[in-house]
């Protein structure tokens, strides 16, 4: 059985004594000037007939018929890199919030 997980990204910026900076209005002020992305205050999955709900801060990203969720937690942005597009995207996140992108 392959229980290969997708690499997570998140994207940060931090000030000097190292905390994160990125703040919720900042990142909704950000993706709403983005056509390709909803915000939604949770993100719902179902898998073998079970949904599940996660209350949080989600932009949801569309691409090809589908939603990538970048969730906002405790001031930094988390995405899981399911193919190069993804990869793509977060890359071009990070440098429109002027923010780092590290695997983890």
């Amino acid at each position: 059985m392959n229980t290969r997980m997708n690499p997570r990204y998140k994207i940060t910026r931090h000030d000097q004594e190292g905390n994160p900076t990125l703040s919720l209005q900042e990142c909704q002020n950000f993706f709403a000037t983005k056509p390709d992305f909803v915000y939604r205050d949770f993100y719902s999955v179902t898998q073998d007939g079970v949904n599940m709900k996660i209350n949080g801060h989600f932009f949801m990203w569309q691409y090809e018929g589908q939603e990538i969720p970048f969730r906002f937690y405790e001031s930094e942005l988390y995405v899981a890199a399911a193919h190069r597009a993804v990869m793509d995207k977060t890359k071009e996140v990070a440098r429109g919030l002027e923010a780092n992108y590290i695997e983890g």
